[in-house]
């Protein structure tokens, strides 16, 4: 038998912070060689984290990431250790995304990155060149204090493999898994037996499968370990990375580390028998075969044994029954996590939230409640950085650390209810339970006299006074009212957070949280300007339909029970008038439901349809229940309101990024802002269309008045936009 001990791990790096990177890689070595691993794995670019951006386009950058390793390397980290260490190497000209292979004191191997991650949130060939050279290694010079340091002047620089005396050993770098032809297949051919996959990977809600799913069908037919090792937490930025590093044999996990976790070190053992992966391959003819006339790959000759013989008392690592939160889960613990760290890493003393009451609001209390939970288990676990985290934050004082999460929530949570007239017992009322339930400390303040103040003035400058749609107003007017309530609720929330801190001798400032979900940053369903604008955003990635599933769940998982109740209520946002025969409702208000918006998402972004093949698309999907001219006013009717609302992404609050259809304009979702939001070519098409399907007359355009770009009023602000004549939506346009 050959016994292999293999380490990975999850590390909580932060992008541009050297030395905290460099103290959690030296941990886990450390951590690894005292498991009595011969092989220790980290995540993509660990040294510079990987969000570092157009940071890397800085020389300082990667002078940073030779001095942290050089550091690395002059101790003992890495004797009798295979180390696999992350970081921007440039080669001449170019700067390539690397992995440096380390043993005793000396690099191995630096293994540049052949296939770069390049959609979605992934921006990599900005930064680095994809190394094409794969038919040989070739010498690179090391910097020269480096050199001098490890007594070494160059290593092999290129895509190959390292041969062991009793083990063949190669990286795969994150993308290069997802390929349609992956290294690793003609590298087991090549007898490589072991894989090293540094990850720099997301967390997405439902996505953790897809990743898995890879890991095992690498080795299922291929024979190999696979080690895998990934980022978690937030980096720097809108993603969280949902670490999960795991250890992958013939296809069965025996390793898995946590996906969402507080800690910023997490290394995970696994004790393997290569004879295994030795034996499987030898009982697959069609292996053999390919085997036998396989594509030479490029190596080197590395004179160690990395293997221990057989001895009973090693215990083998057996397979394991893959762990998958639930979605409702993810959206708990994910941007639980993502906030905790933005909270303790931007210095600030807590969070302020705008409660309504409502599902939205609701949900981000509730995952800063599930936050606040987290930290007291980690706590309880003996976390030691938890601890003086939320010692820091909470402003704790003679020994004193947070036992009970309602206590700490009352510390670092503030919420507040800014009612008015139009709002109802109900919100009120829902919003102070659960606060209670979380243990924030809760405010219940009326905005009333000081939009009667705003409106004053306005009467003073123009002799008019403007009433709501209800009470005989126009539609201007009944937005216009509409938007002072929104945004005296956003310049409120950022003075209370600003100053109850200093009201409660309290030191620092809190964070404003927005609470916006991505259905209405897609549809445009919310005021610029007003509650959806502030610090940072956990919700707004998050679609309507499950977010009404997690306040569900967290009703009885994380015991805040109001939930229930908030969920059940219809969403409204309590800014006009309640009558006995009006009452404002979200899906009144947008002229489409919560479920339509998220498959309006999935078709736009996901399967990248434009207005003409949305609606061919969702001739399938709904042509049993609604006739073409049904389908066809729908579609037109949501790419209308997309396009005149689309220019909110531009300073919509930066979002924890949850969902593949997100609109976010930053990073994921790059279209332009300023449409013909008639869209006179498309639409004409979805008209032909509906024509030829049942006969009907075309399906009538927009009107003169709507084709035209002009100033539009809606609950966000002045800009560019149009709005139906009679439209009771008060947030369309800008």
């Amino acid at each position: 038998m050959r016994l292999l001990k293999v380490a990975t791990c999850n590390l909580n790096q932060w992008a541009m912070d050297f030395d905290c990177n460099l103290k959690n890689i030296k941990e886990s070595i450390t951590k690894s060689k005292q498991a009595g691993a011969v092989i220790r794995l980290g995540p993509e670019l660990e040294i510079t984290g990987y969000g570092c951006e157009d940071h890397f386009l800085e020389l300082d950058t990667v002078s940073h990431s030779w001095e942290c390793l050089k550091e690395i390397l002059v101790g003992d980290y890495t004797d009798g250790i295979l180390c696999s260490i992350g970081m921007p190497v440039i080669r001449g000209s170019e700067r390539y995304n690397c992995q440096l292979l380390c043993y005793n004191r000396k690099i191995l191997m630096i293994r540049p990155k052949i296939w770069l991650a390049n959609d979605g949130n992934y921006r990599e060939l900005r930064w680095f060149t994809a190394w094409k050279q794969r038919d040989q290694l070739e010498e690179f010079q090391l910097p020269p204090d480096v050199a001098e340091a490890l007594s070494q002047t160059s290593v092999p620089f290129g895509y190959g493999y390292i041969q062991f005396l009793d083990t063949a050993v190669a990286a795969e770098v994150c993308e290069e898994l997802f390929t349609p032809v992956p290294p690793h297949a003609e590298l087991a051919l090549n007898g490589v037996e072991v894989f090293l996959n540094a990850s720099g990977s997301h967390h997405q809600l439902r996505k953790l499968d897809v990743r898995l799913r890879a890991f095992i069908g690498a080795t299922h037919t291929r024979g190999g370990v696979y080690m895998y090792s990934n980022h978690q937490g937030c980096d720097g930025a809108r993603l969280y990375y949902d670490g999960c590093s795991c250890v992958v044999v013939n296809g069965d996990v025996v390793a898995q580390g946590s996906q969402f976790s507080l800690k910023d070190v997490e290394v995970l053992v696994a004790q393997v028998d290569l004879d295994a992966v030795a034996s499987l391959r030898g009982s697959i003819s069609s292996f053999q075969e390919q085997a036998s006339c396989k594509t030479k790959v490029s190596s080197i000759t590395a004179p160690y044994k990395l293997c221990q013989s057989f001895d009973p008392r090693l215990l083998l690592s057996s397979p394991l029954k893959i762990k998958y939160h639930s979605p409702e889960e993810e959206i708990a613990f994910g941007p639980g996590c993502w906030m905790w760290d933005y909270l303790r890493r931007s210095g600030a003393s807590g969070f302020l939230l705008p409660l309504s009451g409502g599902a939205d609001s609701s949900s981000v209390a509730a995952i800063v409640g599930c936050m606040c939970q987290l930290v007291v288990k980690e706590i309880a676990n003996g976390d030691e950085q938890v601890k003086a985290d939320a010692i820091r934050i909470g402003h704790y004082t003679d020994g004193k650390y947070p036992t009970d999460s309602k206590e700490f929530a009352k510390r670092i949570f503030y919420t507040v209810f800014m009612g008015t007239e139009n709002s109802s017992d109900a919100t009120r009322s829902r919003a102070k339970l659960l606060a209670d339930e979380i243990g924030s400390w809760h405010l219940d303040v009326s905005i009333d006299t000081v939009i009667s103040s705003l409106l004053s003035l306005f009467q003073t400058l123009t002799g008019k006074r403007p009433v709501y749609k209800v009470d005989g107003g126009s539609n201007a007017e009944n937005l216009g009212l509409q938007n002072i309530q929104a945004r005296i609720r956003m310049v409120l929330a950022f003075m209370l957070a600003s100053l109850l801190p200093w009201a409660h001798s309290k030191p620092g400032f809190y964070l404003v949280l927005g609470s916006s979900n991505v259905d209405e940053g897609l549809r445009g369903y919310l005021t610029k300007y007003d509650c959806s604008s502030a610090d940072i955003n956990p919700i707004g990635s998050i679609s309507k339909e499950d977010l009404r599933a997690f306040l569900k769940w967290a009703a009885v998982h994380l015991d805040y029970p109001s939930l229930a109740e908030i969920e059940a209520a219809p969403p409204t946002a309590e800014l006009e008038p309640i009558r006995s025969n009006y009452s404002q409702l979200d899906e009144v208000d947008m002229g489409m439901t919560y479920e339509e918006l998220s498959i309006y998402g999935r078709l736009r972004k996901i399967f990248r349809c434009g207005p003409v093949s949305m609606f061919q698309n969702l001739c399938y999907k709904w042509g049993g229940r609604l006739s073409p001219l049904e389908i066809g006013n729908k579609v037109k009717y949501f790419f209308k309101y997309y396009s005149i609302n689309r220019h909110k992404m531009t300073v919509l609050t930066p979002s924890y990024h949850a969902e593949s259809y997100s609109p976010e304009d930053n990073r994921f979702d790059l279209r332009q802002f300023l449409y013909n939001s008639s869209w006179p070519h498309q639409f004409r098409k979805i008209d032909e269309l509906v024509s030829q399907l049942d006969g009907n007359k075309p399906i009538v355009g927009a009107s003169a008045e709507h084709e035209q770009m002009g100033v539009a009023l809606d609950r966000g602000g002045g800009g560019m936009g149009v709005v139906a004549a009679g439209s009771g939506d008060p947030r369309a346009g800008l």
